[in-house]
């Protein structure tokens, strides 16, 4: 009876861990409203990380779209940014200083999208589906600072308010993962291609994400492969 007990119990638990891989959030519709908040396993006290993230989304206009936020009370710490022309930018602490990155344009097509950054060097890097790009040197010697909010679907002009619905993300996003470290580049590839050995975040862990989800956010769970 034990051997059942026991048996049964792991195979819930294989359940449970598939149903939070097979997690996706979908903002349906443009809107100042509608965010996930997640809670990250370690304070944002960083000087060097990886961010991933699979993504999609239909908006082709020229507008900006916001794909992470990152925010305290003092100023925006650390934004990820698709650019009204399609460029993908990454912000630390500053509204106005950002490091750009010309990329194969996103899509409806789920990219897997990742962005390096350390500190001692300054070396920043994005990484779609697997294949980095360029070295940009940005913000060297910067620290980003811990205490504040991570939200996906908006860019919060104040801590966790002032959303606007023209910065809103429209599309899915999934397989969100931060660590406090650059990862090698195997490790990113193994990522992208959804190796059974792949690292998960410790700083964010989509496995195991704690998160709070307002407003129009529809929460999907597929066990469909998502690459």
């Amino acid at each position: 009876m034990k051997i059942k007990v026991t048996v049964a119990l792991l195979l819930l638990l294989v359940l449970a861990s598939a149903t939070d891989v097979g997690k996706v959030f979908f903002f349906p519709v443009e809107s100042n409203s509608a965010y996930v908040q997640l809670t990250p396993m370690k304070p944002l006290n960083l000087q060097a990380f990886t961010l991933c993230m699979r993504v999609a989304t239909q908006i082709w206009e020229q507008r900006e779209i916001i794909l992470f936020a990152y925010r305290t009370q003092e100023a925006d710490e650390l934004n990820v940014w698709r650019e009204s022309n399609g460029r993908l930018a990454l912000y630390l602490r500053t509204s106005k200083d950002a490091t750009f990155f010309t990329l194969p344009m996103l899509s409806a097509l789920p990219t897997h999208l990742c962005v390096t950054w350390e500190s001692s060097t300054g070396n920043t890097a994005f990484w779609v589906d697997g294949r980095r790009s360029m070295l940009n040197i940005y913000r060297r010697g910067h620290i980003v600072q811990p205490n504040g909010a991570i939200i996906i679907g908006q860019d919060a002009d104040s801590l966790l308010g002032k959303f606007d619905e023209k910065q809103s993300f429209v599309g899915e996003i999934t397989d969100v993962h931060m660590w406090d470290s650059v990862l090698r580049a195997c490790q990113i590839e193994q990522l992208y291609e959804k190796k059974y050995n792949a690292p998960s975040g410790n700083v964010l862990n989509w496995n195991y994400l704690k998160y709070k989800i307002h407003g129009n956010v529809v929460e999907k769970h597929t066990s469909e492969e998502y690459s």
